[in-house]
């Protein structure tokens, strides 16, 4: 790999750090969208139990919380119960609602920059074919008085060229998929998300008038 590198020049450095920072962000993601941490698929039914009769105290509504970012939303409800029994059917969802947004941020977070990865791996490794091709016409020219050709400044150019070409879509590649991927995963977590809430907002409006 080493040897790779050194033969595709010094362009192929910036290529490397987006390789490594979209290792370390698939990585991270990876972890954060687990569906343990998320939206364990047990856990409104839990909530929806443990309210039936009345807003569960405190400390099991921070315990809910601090489960995943399903628990943030709904308990966000209850502590808008807590807070005021008395609240409107509009505050107690505009407070979920505002959770929704923030935890929804939360799970977008690092997508842009894998994408930006995506998109650009490919530029770069164009950028080190322009490099690699100036160096082969470079030889040409400098040789041209003497009738003939140096093969290793001729060689080196072309591996410049090739090697940038086929680490950046190396690094474009996976990249894509996985932002493709994660995309979905995220998109499908706040379609959960929504419609849980949706259905706890009608639960607690209902506990409310109880």
């Amino acid at each position: 790999m080493l040897s790779i590198i050194q033969a595709a020049g010094w362009p192929i450095w910036p290529l490397v750090a987006c390789s490594i920072l979209a290792l370390a962000l698939i990585i991270e993601r990876f972890i954060s969208l687990k569906t343990a941490k998320v939206a364990p698929p047990k856990l409104l039914d839990e909530a929806l139990a443990v309210s039936r009769v009345t807003v569960p105290a405190p400390d099991v509504v921070r315990q809910l919380e601090q489960n995943s970012a399903l628990g943030e939303v709904l308990a966000s409800g209850f502590r808008a119960l807590n807070s005021d029994p008395r609240c409107s059917e509009a505050d107690l969802r505009a407070n979920m609602e505002n959770t929704g947004r923030a935890v929804a941020h939360r799970l977008e977070r690092y997508l842009n920059a894998l994408a930006t990865i995506a998109s650009a791996a490919p530029l770069l490794g164009l950028f080190g074919t322009v490099i690699g091709m100036i160096e082969i016409f470079g030889s040409q020219s400098a040789t041209a008085g003497t009738g003939g050709s140096n093969p290793a400044l001729l060689a080196h150019g072309i591996s410049v060229a090739l090697y940038n070409t086929a680490f950046g879509l190396i690094v474009a590649i996976p990249a894509l998929i996985f932002w493709r991927y994660f995309r979905g995963r995220v998109d499908e977590y706040l379609l959960t998300l929504e419609l849980a809430a949706e259905r706890f907002a009608r639960h607690l409006n209902n506990l409310r008038r109880a």
